[in-house]
Parts: structure tokens; C-alpha cells; sequence
């Protein structure tokens, strides 16, 4: 009988399609979504702060304790705790980025291994279906070349480097032959994609947006510096999805410099005001907490904030690094204030959130992604926002567009 194996997948985007990559690539065994009936679990983890760390430990505990399944440790994770955990015999095996085309045959293995393999390789792997998924995620580089103050990660993904733009195009072509019409665009950072290459992310989109099928592309996370000119191009093609993800990470400009960060709050500011004009949603990372973000700081920001045209944000507490040079500095925040400014941030969020689909005319252009447990559906429009129906047929999968809808405080909501 065929062994079943279980994916869990921790972290970012990068991950995800790291882990199709891996399952695509398994001949031997059956792909299980069910944990319980796992015999192998690959452990895809992630480890951008203490706490990502943590939480990785702490399910290889769990699973120890509640199975028998034969675990296996990969990700970023294995750069920084997949030593540690090998030698105390929490997992059979652990291999870094570069060795997951390999799985099939380290998940065979009889001899606990521990191999990290190159963290420069350039990803080839070609990705032609996503299992339990209805937007495909394209992988189009590696690694970063930026020093924030608070990052691990091009420590443990390497410097960037770029993808073989046919390599991307021909899983892409594949992809929307088997029916995906979206694709994210993901990585490291996305936006540093050709760079040193003679080419942009700009020019790939628009070579991917002439493959029969593609109807919407997202793209992962850029930094501001990277929406230049030749992406400003872009911004009125129809397959550019409505919204996107630039990172900010703070809006004080003296947080900025502490966190060594290459973007300025007024650059960014009209950055932002001239997306919103041509109807963006806009979303960012934003970290609270971090050392050195005084009172005054955090009220300066906050400002900021009431005044930037923000739809979504990804916000989180600052969390130490161990390696990075933020842990080692001063001043402190507490916890518990580092929550009250997170709980602040995403109530300005929130409302702008909602204010923003108050305000928008038009139609939703709406892939529907799954049925949820209460009967309804649930699916993502243009704006990367959140979308609710109601409908007797199986929507699961299916675009639609809809001018009659209703504005909810988390979502909208469309009756069919």
C-alpha cells in the first residue's frame, strides 16, 4: 500500500508553491489533505521572527505526541531551527529549498538525513497544477538583496536571483490550459525580478498577459522603489488586477532609518495618492513595535497613516530575530502597548477598508475560491477584497461579475 503524506505549509506565498513544487514531484506516495490519516508530514515552515520559529516547534511537538507519522522538516525553518531539532530526533529528516525536487526520494530514505544544499540555486521547477487551490501562485525569483534591520530572511533564501522567464511563461501556459485564470506573481521580493538581466517585472507581465486564459494577475509585495516608470505603464492594462501590495513598513520617517528601510514617507505618500486616483486598492506590510518607536513616533505615524490612502494592511508586532540587528537594540517597546498600536492601526484600516467599497461604483469582478461550512461562498474580487454569495448552483471555482451588491463591515455580499 502506498504511504499518504501530508503538507503543512507555514509562511508566505513562496512557500505554497514551494510546496505544489513538492508534491508534483512525489511518484511514490498519495497526497493526503487529511493530517490525521498522514504516515509522512512534511513540515514546509517558516522563521521571520522568534515567533514563526515557535509556532513550527511547537506542532513538530505536537505531531510527535499525536502520531505516528514520520515528520520531515523544510523551508526557511531548516536554515535556523532544522539542526537543533534533528539532533534531538524531532524529525527523520531535513533539507533545505534547493533539494525539493528530490522529495520523493528523501521521503524514502531509511537513514535520517540532513541536507540544506545550495542556497544560491536558481529555482526550474514547473508547477502545471495546485492542489485544493483556484488561483495559481508563479514563483518568478529568489532571495533579496535588501538589509532591513529586522529581517532573517536573505540569510536563509540567499541573494535575489531570477527565475528563466521561459521556465515562468511555459508553467504559466500550462496552468491556464488546465483552467486557472489567476495567477500571483511570488517570491522574495517580487519587485527585484530581472534585475542585473535586462529586464522587469513590468515586461514579464506583460509577456504572461498574452497567454490564452490569463484573465487577472496579482502581484506578490513591492517595495515603492520598484513601481517605476516602466510599471507606471501598466497600471491601465485590464488584466492588472485592481489593487496592490507595496511595502512600507512604517510611515515615520526616523522608524524608516532604524529599520534601515530604502523608502521615505513623502515619496511614498505621493506614490500612494497617485495609485488611489486611478482607482487602486492599496495594501501594505506594516511592523509595530519595533525598538526605538517612542510615543512621539508612534503618534507621528499614526497621522501619517489617517492620511495615506491604505485599503489593506498586513500588520504584525514587532518579534525579535536572533542574528538581525534590530534584536540587539535598545529601547524596547512593551507588549502590550506594541498591541494597542496594532489594534489602532487596523481599526484606521478597517474603516478605510469599508469606506472605500462604500464608495466604489461599478461592477466586482469575482473568482469564487470555495463553499464555506454555513452553505455560502466565498471569493475574492479586483480590489483583493473579500467576497460573500449566496447561490443554489456550485459557484466553487467559477468567475462572475456583479453590479448588485451589498457593502457588509468585512465583506460584500452578492445574491445570485
Amino acid at each position: 500500500m502506498r504511504k499518504k503524506v501530508y503538507f503543512k505549509t507555514f509562511g508566505c506565498r513562496t512557500n505554497l508553491f514551494d510546496s505544489q513544487v513538492m508534491m508534483q514531484n512525489l511518484e511514490d506516495f498519495d497526497i493526503t489533505e487529511n493530517e490525521d490519516e498522514a504516515d509522512v508530514i512534511v513540515v514546509n515552515s517558516c522563521t521571520v521572527t522568534n515567533g514563526a520559529d515557535t509556532t513550527v516547534r511547537s506542532y513538530v511537538n505536537h505531531i510527535e505526541k499525536t502520531t505516528g507519522a514520520k515528520l520531515f522538516l523544510t523551508g526557511c525553518g531548516a536554515h535556523t531551527k532544522g539542526e537543533n531539532l534533528f539532533e534531538k530526533k524531532k524529525v527523520f529528516g531535513v533539507f533545505g529549498q534547493s533539494e525539493k525536487q528530490k522529495i520523493n526520494t528523501l521521503l524514502k530514505e531509511n537513514t535520517p538525513f540532513y541536507e540544506l544544499g545550495d542556497l544560491n540555486f536558481v529555482d526550474d521547477a514547473v508547477v502545471s497544477e495546485f492542489i485544493g487551490k483556484s488561483r495559481a501562485f508563479i514563483k518568478i525569483q529568489e532571495g533579496c538583496n535588501f538589509r532591513c534591520n529586522y529581517c532573517i530572511i536573505p540569510f536563509v533564501r540567499g541573494d535575489a536571483r531570477s527565475l528563466d522567464e521561459s521556465r515562468i511563461l511555459e508553467q504559466v501556459y500550462r496552468l491556464s490550459t488546465n483552467g486557472f485564470g489567476e495567477f500571483i506573481l511570488t517570491g522574495t521580493n517580487v519587485g527585484s525580478y530581472g534585475t542585473g538581466e535586462g529586464t522587469n517585472i513590468a515586461r514579464l507581465m506583460k509577456k504572461m498577459s498574452q497567454i490564452r486564459g490569463v484573465r487577472r494577475i496579482r502581484v506578490g509585495s513591492l517595495e515603492p522603489i520598484q513601481i517605476n516608470d516602466e510599471f507606471k505603464e501598466i497600471l491601465d492594462e485590464p488584466w492588472l488586477e485592481r489593487h496592490l501590495h507595496v511595502a512600507l513598513q512604517h510611515t515615520s520617517p526616523q522608524m524608516l532609518k532604524l529599520m534601515n528601510r530604502r523608502n521615505r514617507y513623502e515619496s511614498d505618500l505621493k506614490l500612494f495618492e497617485d495609485l488611489a486616483d486611478k482607482g487602486f486598492a492599496l495594501g501594505t506590510d506594516f511592523i509595530v513595535g519595533h525598538p526605538g518607536e517612542t510615543e512621539a513616533i508612534w503618534q507621528e505615524a499614526v497621522a501619517n497613516l489617517e492620511v495615506l490612502p491604505l485599503t489593506h494592511v498586513h500588520a504584525f508586532t514587532y518579534s525579535k530575530r536572533d542574528g538581525t540587528p534590530s534584536a540587539t537594540m535598545k529601547n524596547e517597546v512593551a507588549g502590550n502597548i506594541a498591541k494597542e498600536r496594532l489594534h489602532e492601526l487596523t481599526s484606521i484600516v478597517d474603516a478605510k477598508n469599508l469606506a472605500f467599497r462604500k464608495a466604489f461604483v461599478g461592477e466586482l469582478d469575482i473568482l469564487v475560491e470555495s463553499q464555506r461550512e454555513d452553505g455560502l461562498y466565498s471569493g475574492f474580487d479586483q480590489h483583493f477584497n473579500k467576497v460573500v454569495l449566496e447561490s443554489k448552483e456550485d459557484l466553487s471555482g467559477n468567475w462572475l461579475t456583479s453590479k448588485d451588491f451589498s457593502v457588509k463591515d468585512e465583506y460584500n455580499y452578492v445574491q445570485i
